[in-house]
């Protein structure tokens, strides 16, 4: 991230399914995609990670859930808005 630029925050939610090494890709597309993980909240269901994420950064949020939802293990991306309680379903 340059410091000149203003990053934004973002909270998205992921299902996941659970696989070996499945949430190290996660990071790395949400890395690469030059976002930053502020904090990380994760849960199991059954073979399903649930996920939810605190990100920082510059580029447009559409952009990264794109590159998200190509991975093969990922369910569901889901945009949060910040400050919001996570709904149980």
């Amino acid at each position: 991230m340059t410091a000149t630029g203003k990053a934004q925050a973002y909270r998205v939610q992921c299902q996941m399914q659970a696989e070996p090494a499945a949430l190290e890709r996660l990071c790395q597309v949400i890395r690469v995609r030059g976002f930053e993980i502020e904090a990380m909240s994760m849960g199991r269901e059954q073979s399903r990670l649930l996920i939810d994420l605190s990100l920082r950064g510059e580029r447009p949020l559409p952009m990264l859930m794109a590159q998200l939802e190509k991975l093969h293990t990922v369910l569901h991306v889901a945009e949060q808005a910040v400050g919001m309680k996570q709904r149980t379903a």
